[in-house]
């Protein structure tokens, strides 16, 4: 049943939602902007090659996301109203889309730190045991979340409000926990990129190494370590969430500024960089190809005869 109160004490909630409504909707726009901005190379690199795993999980991240920041945007604007059912309904779905969008993260992340240690099968092995467990505890603890958490509806000075209650008061014991073991996965894959790079710098300071170590793995390199840092930050931007100073000023500009900062970069996160990062990697390939292509191109009219060339021109 929504419950309508007129009183002056509710404001502080009303502005605060409201400004948290902002922050959703300029990240539905930067998604919205970046997929349109490589739409052009999403067609070239992706639906015009051969398909594979990097294939559907590219799809799969893009095209989660475009109904998830409509579902988040709607279910934020006060303006429009919801059923505690719906209400319901929409918390659960954008949970369980968080958690299957993490986990095609999380294989994008194992795929291409197994690209960057040379494909190595123990390193393969140890990445997809470490995958596996956080994945699986982390649908445990939103499983649970969603078993303890209701959705209830509040009309509050002609504005509507759905706000989520605990019922058991675990439910951020819950997700903290759900957010230093992604926080404990990203940092590892940081720093086994960091190491790789290290490892491969100091190759590159050895008189060997051909095109195969010094373009296509700096490429690797370049895109990657980037990548997983920003994971990192935006892990550690959650796990910042849950300070006892935020807490305690859950109404303040400050906080406001914090959770609304959050939660672009969490977007950002989810459906941003893991398709940027597939596509700066084809990208890449492409133009070795090309370049490739070309130097043999350049090769085959240096070896022919005089009267050939003169023909073309």
């Amino acid at each position: 049943m929504t419950k309508v109160f007129n009183s002056p004490h509710w404001w502080p909630v009303i502005k605060f939602n409201l400004n948290f409504s902002y922050f959703i909707v300029a990240s539905a726009a930067a998604v919205i902007y970046d997929w349109a901005l490589t739409f052009g190379q999403e067609l070239e690199l992706v639906w015009n090659r051969r398909w594979s795993l990097m294939t559907v999980l590219y799809i799969g991240v893009r095209y989660i996301g475009i109904p998830y920041i409509i579902i988040n945007m709607l279910q934020a604007l006060p303006t429009v109203s919801m059923t505690r059912l719906v209400s319901n309904v929409v918390y659960f779905v954008l949970n369980w889309m968080g958690v299957v969008v993490n986990a095609m993260l999380g294989a994008i992340m194992t795929t291409r730190l197994y690209a960057m240690y040379q494909r190595s099968r123990n390193m393969l092995v140890f990445l997809a045991v470490i995958f596996t467990a956080v994945t699986i505890a982390c649908g445990v603890m939103t499983a649970m979340v969603n078993k303890h958490t209701e959705a209830r509806e509040f009309i509050l000075s002609g504005t509507y409000q759905c706000i989520n209650y605990d019922n058991e008061a675990d439910a951020l014991i819950l997700l903290s926990v759900t957010w230093i073991l992604s926080t404990v996965w990203e940092v590892l894959a940081l720093c086994l990129a960091i190491w790789i790079t290290i490892k491969h710098l100091r190759e590159l300071q050895r008189p060997l190494g051909g095109w195969t170590v010094g373009s296509c793995f700096t490429a690797l390199i370049q895109t990657h370590v980037v990548y997983f840092a920003s994971f990192a930050v935006v892990s550690c931007f959650d796990l910042g969430f849950l300070s006892p100073q935020l807490s305690a000023n859950s109404l303040s500009v400050g906080t406001q500024i914090y959770d609304g900062v959050r939660q672009i970069l969490s977007v950002m996160q989810m459906f941003v960089l893991g398709p940027r990062l597939i596509l700066s990697v084809r990208q890449y390939h492409a133009k070795l190809v090309d370049d490739s292509e070309a130097g043999a191109d350049m090769i085959s009219i240096a070896f022919r005869r005089p009267t050939d060339v003169s023909t073309e021109l």
